[in-house]
């Protein structure tokens, strides 16, 4: 088995959109306040998934667990 490269844009791929060295040029209080709105997003897209799932509803389940990753992993790139 390979090693799992550890560069930045393979274990973040939002990392590698141009938007995201825009996101990093914000002003920090917009930073912040995005983050936060990220951060939320991505724990009520989880839970919802997690009911999915447990509500035997395959496709919504995956939905919103891809909605999670993908707030995880803009959260990471706007946090400071």
């Amino acid at each position: 088995m390979t090693e799992r490269s550890s560069k930045p844009t393979v274990r973040n791929p939002v990392l590698a959109l141009p938007a995201s060295q825009r996101i990093a040029g914000l002003p920090p209080e917009a930073r912040d306040a995005l983050a936060a709105i990220l951060k939320e997003l991505s724990v009520d897209a989880r839970a919802r998934a997690q009911e999915s799932w447990r509500r035997n509803k395959g496709p919504m389940a995956a939905y919103w667990k891809a909605v999670g990753a993908y707030a995880t992993h803009l959260y990471r790139v706007t946090r400071r």
